[in-house]
């Protein structure tokens, strides 16, 4: 039987799936350590580096000046109108079941890109989520920047703008049924 050796990239992203499914219960109890100091930061939160750095490097992040990472933080769960103040049965005041058509992912990406106007998203992916919160780490770049538009994998986004309101990032594109 022939031995399949593995790269670096998937040893890393095999570290992180063991760390969130609680197969290694040192690697989870950090986990959930960071759950609790990213709830206590910003919903918008600038990351030095990259928490998963193979799955970010699969959407494109290079590690390299002109790319930024940022770690959203979204609320879970359905939304809830006001109740009406006067007249309804309860079952047709329509308080409940409201339900964003969105993914909390495209929601995510759209506030971090309204953080941060002078950037463009190019993706984002999953980080980790407790009982009342998501987090999502969004993949910026600066189209302005001299290396990203000497980049040839990646100055594509400079005929790009406002992408992820167009729905143009994975997640729109999930969202648009593409």
């Amino acid at each position: 039987m022939e031995m399949q050796s593995m790269g670096a990239y998937k040893y890393i992203q095999e570290t992180f799936q063991k760390q969130h499914s609680g197969e290694d219960k040192e690697l989870f109890h950090g986990y959930k350590q960071k759950l609790v100091q990213w709830r206590k930061e910003g919903a918008a939160t600038r990351v030095e580096h990259p928490t998963n750095p193979a799955r970010a490097h699969n959407l494109g992040y290079k590690a390299k000046q002109g790319f930024l990472v940022v770690r959203a933080r979204i609320r879970r769960g359905g939304r809830q109108k006001l109740r009406p103040v006067r007249g309804r049965k309860p079952s047709k005041q329509g308080v409940t079941k409201y339900k964003p058509h969105k993914s909390l992912q495209l929601i995510a990406e759209e506030r971090v890109a309204r953080h941060y106007p002078n950037m463009e998203v190019l993706n984002s992916y999953w980080v980790g989520e407790d009982g009342q919160h998501k987090f999502f780490e969004v993949i910026l770049v600066d189209p302005q920047h001299p290396a990203i538009r000497s980049d040839a994998d990646v100055s594509w986004v400079l005929g790009q703008r406002r992408r992820v309101h167009r729905g143009l990032t994975s997640a729109g594109k999930k969202h648009r049924g593409l």
